[in-house]
């Protein structure tokens, strides 16, 4: 089959999926993204500019319009020279909405089936905008979220098929895309992402290496930001650190925002923090690693005793899961979207997401009394593996939606 992939950050939610198809042979893959240095074996990768991005004083409620329109006639055209170059006509089209980029995919080839990506849908209650007291929405929230929603409004009427990958994201969409999508996870490999009794990390500061044996606490964000919950992590350090003096905490994620507003402070959150508790953290017991390379990711949530996972109502990280399939004692935020990956005492500990004493409690009775805690990690990665494995879970239902959409003579076989 030759199928066409498109995100604008290459390989986005399709990283399991595309290796597996070039793993598997005999098809043609094409990847249109905005990264041309991203190369994947067997993959051949095909770069757009964007047409046009909105200026800086555009008109704010037609911004996220003007910027994905601007994106999708840029992959538009990029594909039609590709067409032309390369005579490449894919049987099936599979990308992300969010920026625009299927747009005007049917204007190059009507005939051709498009599965686009539906990751989030903007309202003014039950997500990011006014859960946090810190930050009221204002009177003109409801306004920009529905320009917002331009962009899914646009793209549902642009796809054969749209695809979801929780149902708390699904059920943020309007109950008219419901029967237009189908739901499942992008997929984890819990036959790679195993638990270690032997992992161990070293760090440059200590003298011997980090083990299961030590009290290690671990936080995962792409970035340190508070709407994946940093603040109320960090806040939580004073009394962990106090309670437990040999714990050691490992923070991996950059110091900059993805979601909601920027701190202020010139260092960034991470700098405001830091300036906030002063001398209350013994900072030679936190070790802020950045961006790790992802097999030290997996070697450091291995060696964690536990391990926190915060976040307002949004999309729930890929790094739950994989920490939850490495059998982590997981403590998180008790949100709608986690809620439906953890239950409470079975695969997880669940806190308030604000409650940063009973956040601390929490953690330390779990180093404290690890065999109290023992059966959530076994509990989290059965769960995981039932609910989202790549292979026996979710590969099959993508390629089942996949097949469904072309001709018997095309489909994949499994």
């Amino acid at each position: 089959m030759k199928l066409l992939f498109v995100h604008q950050n290459m390989p986005g939610q399709y990283r399991e999926i595309l290796t597996w198809l070039a793993a598997q042979g005999g098809h043609e893959l094409v990847f249109l993204t905005q990264r041309p240095n991203i190369q994947i074996k067997g993959v051949k990768t095909v770069t757009y500019r964007v047409h046009h991005q909105a200026s800086k004083d555009s008109y704010g409620l037609s911004k996220d319009w003007e910027d994905a329109a601007g994106a999708g006639l840029g992959a538009a055209m990029a594909l039609r020279s590709f067409e032309k170059s390369d005579g490449f006509k894919p049987d099936i089209v599979i990308g992300h909405t969010g920026w625009g980029e299927l747009l005007f995919v049917k204007e190059i080839w009507p005939d051709v089936p498009v599965i686009g990506f539906f990751e989030y849908f903007y309202n003014t209650t039950g997500g990011l905008v006014g859960f946090d007291p810190d930050s009221p929405s204002n009177d003109q929230a409801g306004f920009f979220a529905k320009a917002r929603n331009t962009v899914p409004y646009a793209s549902i009427e642009s796809v054969d098929l749209g695809h979801v990958p929780t149902y708390w994201q699904r059920d943020r969409f309007p109950t008219s895309f419901h029967d237009r999508m189908y739901t499942c996870h992008d997929g984890i490999r819990t036959d790679r992402l195993l638990p270690d009794p032997k992992a161990w990390i070293g760090l440059g500061r200590l003298e011997h290496p980090l083990t299961r044996a030590d009290e290690v606490v671990t936080y995962v964000a792409r970035n340190m930001e508070r709407a994946r919950g940093f603040h109320i992590m960090m806040r939580a350090l004073p009394q962990i650190l106090k309670d437990r003096p040999k714990a050691r905490v490992l923070m991996i994620g950059g110091n900059e925002t993805s979601y909601g507003p920027e701190s202020k402070h010139t260092n960034g959150l991470r700098g405001e923090m830091e300036e906030e508790l002063g001398d209350s953290v013994d900072w030679n017991r936190v070790h802020f690693l950045g961006k790790v390379p992802y097999d030290d990711l997996c070697r450091i949530i291995r060696i964690s005793r536990c391990h926190i996972y915060l976040t307002m109502p949004f999309v729930l990280s890929w790094s739950l899961l994989e920490a939850m399939s490495m059998q982590a004692t997981v403590v998180a935020a008790d949100v709608a979207p986690v809620r439906e990956a953890v239950t409470h005492g079975e695969t997880g500990m669940l806190v308030d997401f604000f409650d940063v004493q009973a956040l601390a409690s929490q953690v330390v009775d779990v180093l404290e009394n690890p065999g109290t805690y023992a059966h959530l990690g076994p509990n989290a990665r059965a769960h995981v593996g039932e609910t989202y494995d790549f292979l026996s879970r979710c590969l099959p239902e993508h390629i089942a939606q996949i097949n469904a959409l072309v001709p018997a003579a095309k489909r994949i076989q499994m």
